[in-house]
């Protein structure tokens, strides 16, 4: 079985991170997989990349900025990211023809990667995973509850048009022409909710659906020494740490940081300090009442196995999230996690007993549930850790994970 894993870049990003470790959970179970990207940063060589040259990946690099052309008519967009898909570059069909595979496995392929005219000309069985809502929708990555996936789009309230006839209308449109095409497509949704509004959305409904999720490789994210892992990241040992991080995390309104931040005035302890990862300090610094340490962005495993070590509750105030790596991540160092109950958080948090969901958007309950966490004795904070790491060892091991999509590839080929 030969499988080729494509997405925007290997390891920038979320849902790179998670292409990549499903691609080497795959070849450690015997599995001939490669991964096709548009973007490289590994040395990594079963990485393949369509812009190798300099000249390619100049291209590359402006076709990201040309692929957004038409969002400068919309003056009155929202922050959520939206994606075209009116231009691709690099010959991904040639590529895909020389590595000749036995399915082609789709995760991220939006920012010059592949449009959905490129989709059309695979020749092999498709498996599409869903790391947002940008398959079923006329181009936003997250549609911000407006659902109107479930039957046309325009008016769009991401790109904050008043006319039917938009860019989200005329995207819906062509994935609507073109994915009516696509015989031998299987959608697989990461998450319960996810999964549930693919199956609900006009474009993708007729299509096989299956729910698995991402994976992760628990012989890396495992509980590291408190002490050390403090030390290492200059942390202080007489606080309790409340961590919160995101690509972007103070900039993207979606990952809730202001939530957060009118939550975090609610807390009186004294004894707390916050920390965030993924974003530098802001420039006009939110007033939250307790010390905050910045730490920039973490570009390695180990530095992020310290870090969720280090704290004692992980919070992911997101408004709306698939299945997100940094809470998975954290549950698997035996962290625990309060986020509200929405998306894919239901997934992983158990309410209470590896973590908390609050109530969506109410930051008393956020708080509430940050104090619950911190306020629990040494016994029962230490039964939260270990329910969060049981957790992710029975559902989310890239070992119990990767078999399952060996056992779906299988499936596919076989035409059930």
């Amino acid at each position: 079985m030969k499988v080729l894993i494509v997405n925007t870049s290997d390891i920038q990003g979320g849902a790179a991170r998670a292409a990549y470790r499903l691609h080497r959970s795959l070849l450690t179970q015997g599995v001939e997989s490669r991964m096709l990207v548009l973007s490289k940063s590994s040395d990594d060589f079963t990485v393949e990349t369509i812009s190798s040259t300099q000249r390619e990946k100049i291209t590359v690099k402006a076709g990201s900025y040309i692929d957004k052309v038409p969002l400068m008519f919309y003056k009155n967009r929202t922050q959520t990211h939206f994606s075209p898909a009116w231009v691709a570059f690099g010959d991904l069909e040639k590529k895909i023809e020389e590595i000749k595979p036995d399915i082609v496995h789709l995760h991220w392929v939006c920012g010059g990667m592949m449009r959905p005219e490129d989709m059309a000309r695979i020749k092999v069985p498709i498996v599409w995973s869903l790391h947002d809502m940008w398959a079923f929708t006329g181009g936003c990555h997250y549609d911000e509850n407006c659902q109107a996936y479930e039957n046309v789009c325009g008016r769009c309230k991401v790109l904050g048009s008043e006319k039917e006839k938009d860019l989200s209308r005329s995207v819906f449109l062509r994935k609507q022409k073109i994915f009516s095409k696509f015989e031998k497509l299987t959608v697989v949704g990461l998450s319960r909710w996810l999964h549930d509004c693919a199956k609900k959305s006009t474009l993708l409904k007729e299509k096989v659906h299956v729910q698995l999720p991402n994976l992760i490789d628990t012989d890396i994210f495992k509980p590291f020494d408190w002490d050390m892992a403090r030390e290492l990241l200059n942390l202080p040992k007489e606080k309790k740490l409340v961590l919160y991080g995101a690509m972007g995390a103070t900039s993207d309104p979606r990952k809730g940081f202001t939530l957060l931040s009118e939550a975090m005035t609610q807390i009186e302890d004294q004894d707390i300090a916050f920390v965030v990862f993924g974003s530098e300090r802001p420039k006009e610094e939110p007033e939250i009442g307790v010390p905050t340490y910045y730490l920039g962005k973490l570009h390695d495993d180990i530095s992020l196995v310290a870090l969720y070590s280090a704290v004692d509750v992980m919070v992911v105030p997101s408004m709306q999230e698939n299945l997100s790596n940094a809470i998975m991540e954290s549950l698997s160092c035996a962290t625990p996690v309060v986020a509200f109950a929405i998306g894919g958080n239901v997934d992983m948090i158990e309410h209470q007993k590896n973590g908390y969901t609050a109530k969506p958007f109410d930051t008393a309950d956020l708080a509430k549930g940050i104090m619950w966490i911190l306020d629990q004795d040494e016994t029962e904070y230490h039964t939260l850790c270990n329910n969060a790491r049981e957790k992710v060892l029975k559902e989310f091991d890239s070992t119990v994970v990767a078999q399952r999509y060996v056992k779906l590839y299988q499936e596919v080929l076989d035409g059930q």
